[in-house]
């Protein structure tokens, strides 16, 4: 890991990611707990989610802004953003004006930041990277996003009984104080700056805006991309009603406790599969996905049938580690087939793509657990999982796909018009 530590823009960027996702941990399992106590009913919880998760399902409108704005500048204003309004929950409840309205106002706010952050994040990795280094640096970035999530979902249950959600809330907004300043000391390499005689009024950015984000739909739709992603929706939508029935399901089994463990589970699951995702990544994409989902799909069906909670649990955990592997080998694929000034775009468009039902399964996840066992709906949410893996086995090509270092803008049939860059990357 020598090059970890003697990359310095790396090593900060890659601490700065480990806080962000310490703040975003806590933020989301209290806010879902938060809501579902304030409420009393599944119903609430699932619409947080779909609140939650709608920005996520928006976040190509965020691609050309991420592609033209100077990367550090972005990392430092949405961890300024998300500090002050993370605060004001802890800060509402000082004054007893807290309600579970106004943290449903929040929730999607700071969640539409965060769309402008990660894709901000992601875009920086090839820039302070080499290319044979990215997969080994997005293991990292998902060792950050699945160990954090690991640790404060394993102890998320028992934080919440013992200090209360509020107390995590003030927790969380220090955390983002602490992002500003690792991301505050990154250093980026000078771009070309394409000059202008002519100052550019508002409908010439609009357009120019309009023309960057048809520019990045259209070279997802007519590429091989477009396919890729359909089987993420149905998936993302059985994901987002998992994740909304969760609180209730965890409730039914015995409390917070386990809400903690359920959540702890999944990140367990994807952590491992990050890690071994460099091995898998020798092995063909096609069949590697498509036996990956299929068993994860299957374990995640069985597990809330099992005898034990404990072993539930367990099985639940260990669907998530071909979905945490192959997630890595995607973003690796992306940042390796997609030149830099249009991975803003692609990143930003692909990930709305596949994030667009999850909003729409979190809505239809808690008004079903409201009215049928959560067991059973939390059971069914795993076919979306299993339904990844027909889509790939059913498609000629997505079925072939060799191994991630043998793939280039022409294994998915990507074009590209290359122009000067015109921003400027560093502070």
């Amino acid at each position: 890991m020598k090059w970890l530590v003697r990359n310095h823009n790396f090593l900060f960027l890659f601490l700065g990611r480990l806080v962000t996702n310490i703040g975003d941990s806590i933020y989301y399992v209290a806010a879902m707990w938060l809501v579902y106590d304030l409420g009393g009913n599944a119903f609430y919880s699932g619409l947080a989610g779909f609140l939650t998760m709608l920005p996520m399902a928006l976040q190509f409108l965020t691609g050309p802004f991420v592609d033209r704005w100077p990367i550090k500048k972005v990392l430092i204003s949405t961890q300024l953003l998300q500090c002050f309004l993370i605060f004001l929950i802890p800060l509402t409840y000082y004054f007893d004006v807290l309600t579970v309205q106004l943290v449903l106002i929040i929730m999607p706010i700071v969640s539409f930041i965060e769309q402008f952050a990660y894709p901000a994040q992601t875009k920086a990795l090839p820039i302070v990277l080499k290319k044979d280094d990215l997969v080994k640096g997005n293991s990292l970035f998902s060792f950050a996003y699945q160990g954090v999530d690991l640790v404060f979902n394993a102890i998320s249950g028992i934080l919440i009984v013992s200090f209360g959600a509020i107390t995590l809330f003030l927790a969380d907004s220090i955390t983002f104080a602490v992002a500003i300043l690792l991301f505050a000391v990154l250093k980026f390499p000078k771009q070309a700056i394409k000059k202008s005689n002519q100052k550019k009024t508002a409908k010439d950015v609009i357009k120019s805006y309009t023309r960057e984000l048809k520019e990045g739909f259209s070279i997802v739709f007519h590429s091989l991309l477009a396919t890729f992603l359909l089987g993420s929706v149905l998936c993302n939508f059985a994901i987002g009603a998992a994740q909304a029935v969760l609180p209730a399901y965890a409730d039914y089994q015995g409390g917070a406790q386990w809400y903690g463990f359920y959540l702890a589970a999944l990140s367990i699951g994807s952590l491992i599969g990050a890690l071994i995702s460099s091995l898998f990544g020798k092995l063909p994409l096609g069949k590697l996905t498509i036996l990956a989902f299929a068993i994860g799909g299957i374990l995640w069906i069985v597990s809330p049938f099992s005898s034990s909670t404990l072993f539930g649990v367990i099985l639940f955990g260990l669907a998530w580690i071909p979905v945490g592997a192959t997630n890595v080998l995607f973003a690796a694929v992306i940042q390796t087939i997609v030149p830099n000034n249009f991975l803003g775009r692609i990143n930003s468009i692909t990930r709305s793509m596949s994030v667009v039902a999850m909003p729409i399964g979190s809505l239809a996840g808690g008004y079903l657990a409201s009215v049928f066992s959560p067991q059973f709906i939390f059971s069914i949410t795993g076919s979306g999982i299993l339904f990844v893996s027909v889509v790939w086995l059913l498609h000629p090509t997505l079925r072939k796909l060799p191994r991630v270092a043998n793939m280039d803008a022409a294994t998915f049939r990507l074009r590209f018009k290359e122009k000067e860059p015109n921003v400027v990357n560093e502070v």
